[in-house]
């Protein structure tokens, strides 16, 4: 789904569409199978339901799972959508350190199994 762009991005392909969801999802699955391959370090129990940071556009968005999006599909919310949704579209896709560096940015923290 993804291949290796630059030294902190991954490149991809995905169909964005507008929906009325309050964030960005993809199908869980999907999700799940990126976070596992491209973020997991492959050292205890890891995280495979934190949010995954894509640059659609301009702008970096945090990316949550969801049962009802489409393979392949990001569902973006409304008010980030412009006029030439839905359409095919190239997303970059933020590598674990510099995903992590944008969402603490937005405050949001990890959980820490104990």
């Amino acid at each position: 789904m993804f291949e290796r762009f630059s030294s902190g991005y991954y490149l991809g392909e995905l169909y964005v569409e507008p929906h009325d969801g309050e964030r960005a999802v993809i199908q869980r699955v999907d999700h799940e199978h990126v976070n596992e391959q491209l973020y997991a370090d492959g050292e205890g129990v890891e995280r495979l339901d934190a949010p995954l940071v894509m640059k659609v556009g301009g702008g970096h968005i945090p990316v949550g799972g969801d049962d009802d999006v489409p393979s392949g599909t990001l569902a973006i919310p409304q008010e980030i959508a412009d006029e030439t949704l839905p359409d095919r579209r190239n997303v970059l896709l933020a590598d674990a350190d510099r995903a992590e560096t944008l969402l603490r940015w937005e405050g949001w923290e990890p959980h820490v199994n104990a």
